[in-house]
């Protein structure tokens, strides 16, 4: 039996069209299939009169690694997390830093097989505190990745969803109804920019981004990848940090991180640190509280500081926690002001920037 074979799992959140085809409902591109094509995230496939997941329970590799990697500061900090991805991709964007995975049509490849119970046991073992699906996008294994939020919450670990939040509502209520943290990929502030760099359109993303931030109980992260030239204007910077404080609220983290030249943009520049730091003091001076930058060394835009005194509660350079001081109970030890976030009673020394890789099987 082929791989393929033993991951296909039956697909939710489609139907069948006038003309005999099937219609994908998961993402706004309504891919429209005849038997035996896939839609364009390649992972989901017409098999017979049902919409299949091909990938099931099949993985390109699992990681230990610390949570700010998400990037996720707010999240029981210092905490590891068990990371791992499928195949695949519902966006096309053409500097995409992880294509090897996102855009690899090889199903063979996916050697680590898990059930959600093992995996989620794994990560008991292991000693994290959360579960990742990241990598590739996880709401193109939607499925799977919620069965396996189903298995880590019975064994008491945490869900963690890292994507670009592409899809359309009804599988995003019931998506994030499993998870307890995002991040979430706001590519650019532009349509222009999301139709001609991802293939995919802005008004969706920002719909998940309100949904998620004012209808669930998941605490969400943004991250924001500056590409010289095509998204890091003043004037688009601006425009996005003013919106994010008046549809999110001035608390929802920010991250800003360096572009590298790869997959069909290797003729754009590497994002120099200068502007990082220039879209880190637009956002703070449009009243975002959390902002940082990353994929640098940044001590000042890695750290996290009170919004009421000022004083910084959490040192880091890159994924390295140095000084602590939030209280117990989430809050700055010197004014008393509440940190946005989760946080644990007790902070135990940061897991630090090293990743772990983990064979399931």
């Amino acid at each position: 039996m082929s791989v393929l074979d033993e991951s296909l799992h039956p697909g939710r959140w489609w139907h069948r069209l006038d003309d005999g085809r099937l219609q994908c409902d998961l993402c706004p591109r309504d891919c429209r299939l005849h038997e035996g094509q896939r839609g364009l995230c390649f992972v989901r496939q017409r098999v017979g009169d049902e919409m299949m997941l091909t990938t099931w329970g099949r993985s390109s590799g699992f990681c230990v690694d610390p949570i700010e990697k998400k990037p996720l500061n707010h999240f029981y900090p210092g905490s590891s997390v068990l990371s791992f991805g499928t195949a695949g991709c519902n966006l096309a964007c053409k500097f995409c830093q992880n294509w090897d995975i996102s855009k690899s049509r090889e199903m063979d490849r996916l050697m680590d097989a898990a059930t959600p119970e093992a995996l989620a046991q794994a990560a008991v073992d292991t000693g994290c505190r959360s579960v990742a699906f990241t990598y590739n996008d996880p709401v193109i294994f939607a499925e799977y990745a919620m069965d396996c939020a189903d298995a880590a919450h019975e064994r008491g670990v945490k869900t963690v969803a890292v994507t670009a939040g592409y899809m359309h509502a009804e599988p995003r209520r019931e998506f994030y109804r499993k998870m307890d943290a995002a991040n979430v990929d706001l590519k650019g502030f532009t349509e222009d920019f999301y139709f001609q760099q991802t293939g995919a359109h802005l008004a969706p993303v920002l719909d998940t981004l309100q949904y998620i931030r004012h209808e669930t109980d998941c605490w969400l992260e943004i991250t924001t990848l500056l590409i010289p030239g095509l998204n890091d204007s003043d004037a688009e910077l601006d425009a996005m940090s003013r919106w994010l404080h008046e549809h999110l609220g001035p608390q929802v983290p920010l991250h800003f991180t360096a572009f590298h030249p790869d997959y069909k943009m290797n003729d754009r520049p590497a994002t120099p640190p200068s502007t990082l730091t220039r879209a880190r003091r637009i956002a703070l001076d449009r009243g975002l509280q959390h902002v940082y930058t990353g994929n640098v060394h940044d001590g000042d835009g890695g750290s996290t500081y009170c919004a009421g005194c000022g004083a910084r509660l959490i040192e880091r350079d890159w994924y390295r926690i140095g000084a602590y001081r939030v209280t117990p109970e989430g809050g700055c030890p010197d004014c008393g002001h509440a940190l946005a976030g989760r946080f644990a009673p007790a902070f135990t020394r940061g897991f630090g920037p090293r990743r772990i890789p983990v064979r399931l099987a």
